[in-house]
């Protein structure tokens, strides 16, 4: 048997809110622990962990999971602290970012899309992967998507200060495909809006009408 790695750990980044130096908080995945918890599973399920095609899954499904939930130890404010100024207000929209995430009831795979529009103010702008990473931030880590939706517009309006945020967000549950009702089609959308797309309808239905046009190779959700 493989002796268990020692436990990772990583630095996450926390913006002070009164806008002094940030502080770093340690972040510790227990891979051991992890691994004798993926044992004890396997056991209670009528497995032999010791036969060989299961000796090596706790350790690799303890990698995994510090892979997989490796966004506990990311601030989002990291990716969203750094701002250019380019002299335009004009509406930004990035679709499709696609990512993976768990849902935090079973442990089962969530995946989609998530689409982000915002209308920047003082001209403030942001690099555009970063709003990817923003959105993997938040995947990456036990989530519900409703939270996962909200948790992105607030960081977006709260380190970018534009005028408005919208943030839809489209996803799989395999929490309903593989137990439960079965329901291998059904498709989640949730939205959350700040600012002038959350006080102004025409404005929010605008910006989905644009996230929502079809492009080639793609279509509307």
């Amino acid at each position: 048997m493989i002796a268990p790695k020692p436990h990772i750990t990583a630095d996450v980044i926390e913006s002070s809110p009164m806008g002094g130096p940030a502080k770093a908080k340690p972040v510790v995945t227990d891979l051991p622990r992890i691994e004798a918890a993926v044992r004890e599973i396997l056991a209670a399920i009528g497995e032999d962990p010791d036969r060989e095609g299961l000796q090596e899954t706790p350790r690799r499904v303890a990698k995994a999971y510090a892979e997989i939930f490796g966004g506990l130890a990311v601030d989002p404010a990291v990716h969203l602290s750094k701002v250019f100024h380019e002299g335009t207000n004009e509406l930004v929209i990035v679709r499709d970012i696609d990512f993976h995430s768990v849902c935090e009831h079973h442990l089962l795979p969530i995946e989609g899309k998530a689409h982000i529009a915002y209308q920047p103010s003082g001209s403030r702008v942001v690099g555009l992967s970063k709003l990817a990473r923003t959105v993997e931030a938040f995947a990456r880590r036990p989530q519900v998507q409703e939270r996962m939706t909200a948790q992105i517009a607030d960081a977006i309006h709260t380190h970018l200060r534009p005028e408005g945020v919208l943030v839809i967000v489209e996803a799989d549950h395999f929490c309903m495909k593989m137990r439960g009702v079965g329901s291998a089609c059904a498709n989640t959308v949730t939205m959350a809006a700040r600012g002038l797309y959350r006080d102004h309808l025409a404005a929010r239905a605008e910006v989905v009408s644009l996230i929502q046009s079809p492009v080639r190779g793609r279509s509307a959700y």
